[in-house]
């Protein structure tokens, strides 16, 4: 399933020899998986310089070229289905029927990307509206921005990069693309897929290993029009601070929270929940961090909830029958071991799990945990979830709104008062109503406000994101 390839650069459309190496190991046990290229300041610069030309290779192709090359690859994406889900279990553990799952959703990524491809228009202008606008026309022109540094996060590793690397070809620009550190493969693979549907050299260049310095280097290199990055807060300030005037996008992250203040079928709200909190280890963005449930049915949800996660079967990714794998790394594993310590010491209770092996961390839920602890505060990104009660709706709302994130947030409620009172109030970038904040479809808008990030994703707006806008002016007087 490896090939030699695999573990090389792409740059300028050939396979090249990295200048050193580093062993790609498995998170769920260990085991070594490959060699993969660590690159070096001078391969990055040999990636820019490719990039440089293949600007201008893909804004010279028409649009309906370059939806018919993510046609392509969206159809090359299905064939290898198979073989693309199994790459992404092997190198980030995640659970093979998610991970065919979000080789899915990559399949339709790209399919909207190649719609959007030929809906890049501009606009006229009534000139005329303004005293001095008489005998003038005006139009306004979208043009790609030029290279596109996207630097992607280990947990969606096809579906990520492609709303990064989708949005860049159907809008015209191309790309250098710095995949996490423990999943290049699945960007690799991607490359490899690009060139098979003729995508031209330069347009994609995919270099491999640490962030630190190539990221660095991409984000301040005034050759580098736009940067998109999706990782940690931390990262994303140092990303902003360093790019100058570049346009940037963000997607930082959240904790999450879900309302459950009315429902005509409880059991169903469970089920949903319990998908939200704990899918992929809770190595979601938009994963379940915080729940607020109506008083009146706190002890019927948790009784029923801490049912329906004992269910879950953690262990092998490979496995068909597994719900939760290992954690990403054994550190992060001990780090929230280290935020059940904390909440333990403040009278928080443990429902179930708490514990780990190695870093597999069983599915955890604590009740009465203040809300400046860790586990509200801060982002967990594990299977970890609060469920506090509340008594009235001016609480939970609230209590929502008491973070620094604002990425999406959740509310089950038979109230249309309520339902659009949430809507209006809540300081977050989705509102999903009857539904977890952990949903999202590829083509809707998505990115969050306050400490999640700035910009959106979703290809439309994303596309929108990665264009400048011109105007031309006609005097005909």
């Amino acid at each position: 399933m490896l090939k030699e390839r695999q573990a090389k650069l792409y740059i300028n459309g050939k396979w090249q020899e990295g200048s050193d190496y580093y062993e790609l190991k498995s998170p769920y046990n260990g085991d070594f998986i490959t060699e993969v290229s660590l690159t070096t300041p001078q391969e990055v610069e040999e990636a820019l310089v490719s990039a440089e030309r293949g600007k201008e290779k893909i804004k010279n192709l028409t649009s309906l070229e370059r939806s018919k090359i993510l046609e392509k690859a969206s159809a090359i994406f299905e064939e290898r289905l198979e073989e693309c889900a199994q790459i992404l279990t092997l190198e980030n553990a995640k659970p093979i029927k998610s991970a065919r799952g979000e080789i899915r959703r990559t399949i339709e990524t790209y399919k909207f990307a190649a719609e959007e491809a030929k809906r890049v228009h501009g606009e006229t202008i009534p000139m005329d509206a303004a005293a001095s606008g008489a005998g003038r026309l005006a139009y306004t022109r979208k043009e790609p921005l030029g290279i596109i540094a996207a630097i992607t996060p280990f947990n969606f590793p096809f579906n990520l990069v492609a709303h990064k690397l989708g949005p860049a070809i159907a809008s015209g620009n191309s790309v250098v693309l710095k995949p996490a550190y423990q999943t290049p493969l699945s960007a690799l693979l991607t490359a490899e897929i690009f060139e098979e549907a003729g995508l031209p050299p330069g347009v994609l260049n995919v270099v491999t290993g640490r962030g630190s310095m190539i990221g660095d280097i991409l984000v301040q290199d005034p050759r580098v029009n736009m940067v998109t990055f999706t990782g940690s807060l931390e990262v994303g300030l140092g990303i902003k601070a360093k790019a100058g005037l570049k346009k940037v996008t963000l997607e930082l992250g959240s904790n999450s929270g879900l309302i459950v203040d009315s429902t005509d079928d409880l059991d169903e709200v469970v089920a949903k929940s319990v998908v939200g909190s704990f899918a992929f280890a809770g190595q979601v963005c938009i994963s379940i961090q915080r729940i607020y449930v109506q008083q009146r049915l706190y002890d019927e949800f948790v009784s029923k909830f801490v049912e329906q996660t004992k269910k879950l079967v953690t262990g092998d990714p490979r496995d068909e029958n597994t719900d939760i794998s290992a954690m990403i790394h054994f550190n992060e594993a001990e780090r929230i071991e280290q935020w059940i310590e904390e909440a333990k010491t403040s009278n928080a209770k443990i429902l179930c799990g708490g514990t780990r092996e190695g870093s597999l961390f069983e599915p955890t839920i604590i009740t009465e945990a203040s809300s400046n602890l860790s586990i509200n505060s801060d982002e967990a990104f594990a299977p970890i979830v609060t469920i506090q009660p509340y008594q009235e709706w001016e609480e939970a709302v609230t209590m929502i709104n008491d973070s620094s994130y604002g990425l999406h947030a959740g509310v089950f409620t038979t109230s249309m008062e309520k339902a659009f009172d949430a809507a209006e109030r809540m300081e977050v970038g989705g509102v999903l109503i009857n539904d977890i904040p952990s949903f999202r479809v590829d083509h809707m808008p998505y990115g969050g406000v306050k400490n999640s990030g700035i910009g959106k994703e979703g290809i439309k707006y994303s596309v929108e994101e990665m264009l400048n806008l011109k105007m031309v002016g006609f005097n005909f007087g």
